[in-house]
């Protein structure tokens, strides 16, 4: 998939990867590979500032934590980080309508 397409989503598919669980960030690159069946391979260039980025406008905390031996930054949504999520759900789907309306063919008259 191309990484243009990702712009202006890449919060809220972070937000919802970390909706459940924290995760520390290769899991969290992990994940939206998988839960987008290997269509979403986001570089960590980009991943590490947006998850830096919203724990600075507060919907995300961190802390260190060791997973496997390893010291890693566990990252969780807060209460803010959720309605976020929900925020961001509903502009979702208020986009894909519209879009869908101009991408659908229609009969031509």
């Amino acid at each position: 998939m191309n990484n243009d397409a990702l712009r202006g989503h890449l919060d809220a598919l972070l937000l919802s990867v970390l909706e459940h669980q924290p995760l520390h960030g290769y899991a969290i690159i992990e994940s939206l590979q998988e839960r987008s069946g290997g269509a979403l391979s986001v570089p960590t260039g980009t991943v590490y500032p947006a998850l830096r980025r919203l724990e600075r406008l507060g919907h995300l905390t961190s802390e260190w934590a060791t997973v496997g031996g390893r010291r890693r930054r566990t990252y969780r949504l807060t209460t803010s980080g959720h309605a976020a999520l929900a925020g961001e759900r509903s502009a979702w789907q208020e986009f894909t309508v519209a879009v869908g309306s101009v991408l659908t063919p229609r009969p031509t008259p």
